[in-house]
């Protein structure tokens, strides 16, 4: 890999003072910035939360939120890599979620260390279909991913008949124990906010220590330059795509066990809340910006502001509204930070 002058074509002493990892020091002071904004703003809400309801500081609230949007957050977690290395989304996140579920209720009767292994292994075969796709043949990945969630509702219609598979529950019996896997916790804390927060820590140090984050990193800032740098561009979208797979499995399989069945609806919407989570949280849409702490952070946001409009009443029918709003407003604001650095694509 050439050296970091050579990304430029500046001499060493003109560069940017870089700090440990060989990122300029202002670019990770505007990043620590932008992900402390995030969780000013969740503060902010957590404050406005305190005058709507004496219910809503209470511990058990609080751990409320961060059961409803662990799913998102594991999603979102995985996500956020398809977004960084510049591919902007995995539009087959929702069929991805709903194949893992359904052929792991399908396969319990093998036992549920086979079933959860299977169920893990379709949804990282379409991930490795949709890497390949986008990364070796340069296909949009919103028109191939798009194109995949539909092929896959089809699919999945087409061989379980539009019928929804559920688990034999009997205690005793793997659909028992898989039933109780959403149900779990490790003391007051749920499973599945626990593996939420092991996915976004995870996933941080995979972003900022290893090799494949900050080839991610340049390939998200610059195709030309990561390919005229050396970077095996194709591999390195490829296993994006698979991390995002990896994620939407896991979710997948939780949410199956959450409502006791598998059916190709499980999922849908998830792909756009993920989107709006990656984006609230600072990773930018045009890729190679961002910090996965910051994704967290607008997990955080959203689940505190559905649990602050509850309380209000606002309806779920509104609340989709508000998210909507929210998600163009910060998107609009990223496009005018490009254009200002002389980038108008976002």
């Amino acid at each position: 890999m050439p050296k970091p002058e050579q990304w430029h074509g500046r001499p060493a002493h003109e560069q940017p003072r870089q700090s440990w990892h060989g990122r300029p020091a202002h670019e990770l002071l505007s990043s620590a910035l932008e992900t402390l904004g995030i969780y000013a703003v969740a503060g902010l809400l957590l404050l406005a939360g305190v005058f709507v309801s004496p219910d809503f500081p209470t511990p058990e609230n609080l751990m409320n939120v961060l059961g409803a949007v662990a799913l998102l957050g594991i999603t979102a977690s995985g996500m956020a890599f398809v977004t960084y290395s510049g591919s902007m989304a995995d539009l087959s996140v929702p069929s991805i979620m709903a194949f893992s579920g359904i052929i792991t209720v399908a396969a319990l009767p093998l036992g549920l260390t086979a079933a959860l292994a299977l169920g893990m292994l379709a949804g990282l075969a379409v991930g490795a279909m949709n890497g390949f796709v986008v990364g070796r043949l340069n296909a949009n990945p919103i028109l191939w991913t798009l194109s995949v969630a539909f092929f896959m509702e089809g699919f999945m219609r087409f061989v379980w008949s539009n019928n929804q598979l559920y688990p034999d529950t009997e205690p005793g019996t793997p659909g028992g124990a898989f039933i109780n896997l959403f149900r779990l916790g490790l003391g007051p804390v749920p499973l599945v906010v626990a593996v939420m927060f092991l996915l976004f820590l995870a996933g941080h140090l995979l972003m900022t220590r290893t090799r494949f984050g900050r080839e991610s990193r340049l390939v998200g800032s610059s195709r030309a330059a990561a390919l005229t740098a050396g970077v095996r561009v194709p591999r390195v979208v490829f296993l994006n795509f698979l991390v995002a797979a990896f994620t939407a499995s896991v979710a997948g399989v939780f949410l199956a066990s959450m409502n006791k069945l598998g059916v190709f609806y499980l999922g849908q919407g998830y792909d756009f809340k993920a989107v709006t989570a990656v984006v609230i949280g600072g990773v930018m849409l045009s890729g190679g910006r961002g910090r996965l702490f910051g994704v967290l952070g607008g997990v955080l946001v959203i689940g505190l502001l559905s649990n602050i409009m509850q309380f209000l009443g606002v309806t779920t029918f509104r609340q989709n509204i508000v998210t909507g709003v929210v998600f163009i407003a910060v998107v609009g604001f990223q496009q005018r930070r490009l254009r200002l650095k002389g980038r108008d694509y976002a």
